[in-house]
């Protein structure tokens, strides 16, 4: 992921641009949203189209439902049966699949150049054309009720993270997982999923983009011929639903049969979409700090628990500044085997509290925010992950040039920033703690 520090110095020094290339934006008079990157090292285009809806839209009693449509939009429309749409694909040497997250679901293809007509084509009919056939629709509910049971019920730390997540967020839609509830999954019906398609899938509520060997001008007339026709709805935005303010410290604790212990802390932070303007350099301090913790093998964490004191066998830090709503600043490991939970839970106490008592020095800032700028930038080499980030940011709500001028924030990122956001989000009020302990398997 990271790349020599003497080329990501040189790039530090010359360039802070994340999408350098011609990036081109239109809308079609129906409401969609078009947006045109050029990437001409290659003849094949990325093509991606990016709804306004994921579990956090979702009800109580219907979780999961944006991410069994998304199965489900694969299952045909008026014109193309079952299985037309990625038999098609396949006979024309793309890759395609999609995903579902907590503010949006996305449906991709990757392809040579001459045949992104062909996308658009099939895009635009299941935009507003899927049949749902009640026998499809319960042979993919099967795959579903498999998946969760292979990916979280049969996985103790998944399981324990699920739990660890619903305790931590007390009204925020972020509470309940993308996958669904097992019980909600069983209950709802193909009634349900038309009702859910219907609200969300609409042109006015998608972005269409597209990365690769392509001219600007081209796309946007294959966009109009394909999308144009197809008619608007009438939108209503997901009810507000911000986190109330935490009150205290939260602890779980999940007993399952598992071989190791595990441990997370979650602190409550804010994100770009939910801070004051003024205030967003707190969110690059936070990025920048979690860096410092876990950014590579000279990072402090893995210098000094897992390498030096041995504390812990794994250790990582996650936090990510691009959210639709208040996102938690996790830590998580496990010890090794002389160690407990509690003593990696002290470590990890002091590793933060060493933060707000002490500067970063300058030599560790630098080097931290050049792994920084060599993992961005080199993500970056991939034509999909280019329209991961323009398509992203537009769902959640923000301009796609924020990501842009992601890394001049970065540099700018003092050492006392750093400490004024561990002092200021890093406390016992916003934390909840999750362990899983180990029980024997009957």
């Amino acid at each position: 992921m990271y790349k020599k520090l003497g080329i990501c110095v040189f790039l530090l020094g010359y360039s802070t641009s994340l999408l350098a290339g011609d990036v081109h934006e239109f809308s079609l008079e129906n409401g969609l949203q078009l947006i045109v990157k050029q990437d001409h090292r290659a003849p094949v285009v990325v093509s991606q189209v990016w709804y306004k809806v994921g579990a956090s839209y979702e009800p109580e009693g219907k979780t999961g439902i944006s991410h069994i449509l998304e199965h489900m939009m694969f299952k045909g429309t008026k014109k193309h049966p079952p299985g037309e749409f990625s038999r098609i694909m396949a006979a024309n040497g793309a890759s395609e699949n999609a995903f579902t997250g907590s503010d949006y679901t996305a449906y991709f293809q990757t392809i040579e150049k001459s045949r992104l007509p062909l996308s658009f084509e099939l895009e635009a009919d299941r935009m507003l054309n899927v049949v749902f056939i009640d026998e499809e629709f319960q042979k993919e509910r099967k795959v579903v009720l498999e998946e969760r049971r292979t990916r979280t019920e049969d996985k103790p730390i998944s399981l324990m993270y699920e739990h660890f997540v619903a305790t931590a967020y007390q009204n925020s839609p972020y509470h309940h997982p993308v996958i669904g509830w097992m019980s909600d999954i069983k209950n709802y019906t193909v009634e349900d999923l038309k009702v859910w398609y219907k609200r969300w899938y609409a042109p006015n509520n998608a972005t269409v983009v597209v990365v690769g060997d392509v001219d600007p001008q081209a796309v946007f007339a294959l966009a109009k011929k394909y999308f144009g026709p197809l008619k608007p709805s009438k939108i209503i935005p997901p009810y507000s639903r911000p986190e109330v303010k935490q009150l205290g410290m939260k602890q779980i604790m999940v007993k399952l049969p598992a071989k190791i212990p595990y441990l997370i802390l979650g602190y409550k932070t804010p994100v770009l979409n939910t801070i004051a303007p003024e205030n967003r350099w707190e969110v690059y301090a936070l990025d920048v700090l979690s860096y410092i913790l876990d950014g590579g093998n000279s990072s402090r964490l893995s210098k000094n628990l897992v390498r030096g004191q041995q504390i812990a066998a794994s250790i990582s830090v996650n936090y990510d500044i691009f959210g639709r709503l208040t996102e938690l600043f996790t830590f998580s490991g496990t010890p090794t085997s002389k160690h407990t939970i509690s003593d990696l839970q002290s470590a990890l106490n002091n590793q933060i509290k060493q933060l707000k008592t002490t500067l970063v020095t300058a030599d560790e800032l630098k080097r931290v925010k050049t792994k920084i700028l060599s993992s961005k930038i080199y993500e970056l080499d991939s034509i999909f992950y280019q329209g991961m980030k323009i398509g992203l940011l537009e769902t959640i709500g923000l301009d796609w040039r924020l990501f842009e001028s992601y890394l001049d924030n970065i540099t700018t990122v003092t050492a006392e920033q750093v400490q004024t956001v561990a002092k200021k989000y890093l406390v016992d009020q916003s934390l909840t703690v999750g362990i899983l302990e180990p029980k024997e398997k009957k």
